[in-house]
């Protein structure tokens, strides 16, 4: 009588051993093609585990990546999912990406101004980490408004039958393997490095199809660039991965030292955005909004004038596009914005001029008073912010008031820090 035998199937056979391509950039080699792109499939389908991904992205924070190898990383992310197309709208496409701040609503006026001028903006947002606020935050302050639609839900908006610009979550099929690296480099101290940062921003906007891409590269106290040789680094990596893959990119690099306009938070900065929008506004809100909507345009072969651009927000056709656009995704454009139970105002202590407004501790208190997240599935208050009064360059009184915080949770007030907190009045 014969014994049968069984055996246990192993397991799948891998071209390469993680191990050895984290060694490799360890001691400062250049990664092969084949081996980017195998370790970013095999961590998106699970067979690089979660530390051996932590060590090769501390790796490549501390050795860096050369522009071909960048590239390589970028387009395998890209492979991991779905890529979308509007060539069929038969009209230009442009997007618009910041790399995060505080009170920068600029999305918000900027999309319905753009296409305004026959260019459809298919602008696929985010929601905001720590101090730096997220465009969907921002709009679900908007009763009935909904940040998730399909492609065809997208395309219908981009037509010019419809507004011509949607401001929506990318769907779960752009980058996959971006959305787990993502969450990976915030808690592994790797989110400030140019290569893992260029390339996760770029493989979502090239996946996303637009025709044009203009990015808002800040640089300041309040962004993650600190430093102005960093912010150039990082927009110089952008606008080449984009220029590589056929779309047409470009960058500015803007303030981020002071916050822009005069409120951060969610509702706060949907109510600024109307402002703008009903061609008033903070100056500085509305001067990087027609700087923008300038370069998408032209960037889309459609150049349009300042002048044009400003008649644009004061004769309300940009505020017609934003009212069909929060209308298609079951917004009420005419529904009062909530606003916060709990005030509490912080005055001057002396006569002066106010010299600095920091960023981050404006980001920071806003967060602190229910306005962000310190984890991505933390709630946010959609009352919760910051109200400034006065800018760096205003001269102020004794007693004048110079920020409102605003929350729904009073106990907040105290976790929030804050220029001249010594006098306070709620």
């Amino acid at each position: 009588m014969s014994a049968h035998r069984t055996q246990t199937p192993s397991a799948a056979f891998e071209p390469f051993d993680a191990v050895d391509i984290i060694a490799a950039k360890r001691d400062g080699q250049r990664l092969a093609d084949d081996q980017i792109d195998w370790v970013i499939d095999a961590y998106t389908r699970g067979a690089v585990a979660e530390e051996q991904m932590s060590a090769l992205a501390m790796a490549i924070y501390l050795r860096g990546m050369d522009r071909a190898e960048i590239a390589r990383w970028t387009r395998a992310m890209i492979e991991t999912g779905e890529r979308m197309d509007f060539t069929a709208l038969g009209r230009p496409t442009a997007d618009k990406h910041s790399t995060g701040g505080v009170g920068d609503k600029i999305t918000l006026p900027l999309a319905p101004l753009v296409a305004v001028f026959g260019v459809a903006v298919p602008q696929l947002s985010g929601r905001g980490l720590g101090h730096t606020g997220g465009t969907l935050d921002k709009l679900e302050a908007i009763s009935g408004w909904r940040a998730a639609l399909s492609n065809e839900e997208i395309t219908a908006m981009l037509r010019a039958d419809g507004p011509g610009a949607v401001i929506c979550a990318a769907g779960s099929g752009l980058a996959p393997a971006d959305r787990r690296l993502y969450a990976l480099r915030d808690t592994t101290a790797t989110v400030s490095c140019v290569p893992l940062i260029a390339s996760s921003i770029m493989s979502k906007k090239i996946a996303e199809g637009t025709g044009a891409l203009v990015l808002d590269v800040k640089v300041g106290s309040g962004a993650f660039m600190k430093e102005m040789d960093q912010a150039r680094e990082l927009a110089t990596t952008m606008v080449e991965l984009g220029q590589d893959a056929g779309v047409t990119t470009r960058a500015l690099l803007t303030d981020m030292s002071t916050p822009l306009g005069l409120s951060a938070g969610n509702a706060l900065e949907v109510a600024e955005s109307l402002e703008v929008l009903a061609g008033a506004g903070p100056r500085d809100v509305v001067e990087l909004t027609i700087a923008l909507a300038a370069e998408m345009l032209d960037a889309s072969g459609r150049p349009i004038g300042e002048d044009e651009l400003r008649a644009a927000l004061a004769d309300g056709r940009a505020m017609d596009r934003w009212r069909e656009m929060i209308r298609r995704q079951d917004g009420d454009p005419d529904a009062p914005l909530p606003v916060a139970p709990h005030t509490e105002v912080i005055t001057a202590p002396a006569d002066g001029v106010l010299t600095a407004l920091d960023a981050l501790a404006v980001g920071v208190a806003a967060w602190r008073l229910g306005a962000g997240r310190a984890r991505k599935e933390d709630p946010v208050q959609a009352v919760a912010g910051v109200q400034m009064h006065a800018k760096p360059g205003d001269a102020v009184r004794a007693g004048q008031a110079l920020l409102t915080l605003h929350t729904a949770s009073p106990e907040r007030f105290e976790r929030a820090p804050g220029p001249g907190r010594g006098h306070r009045h709620q």
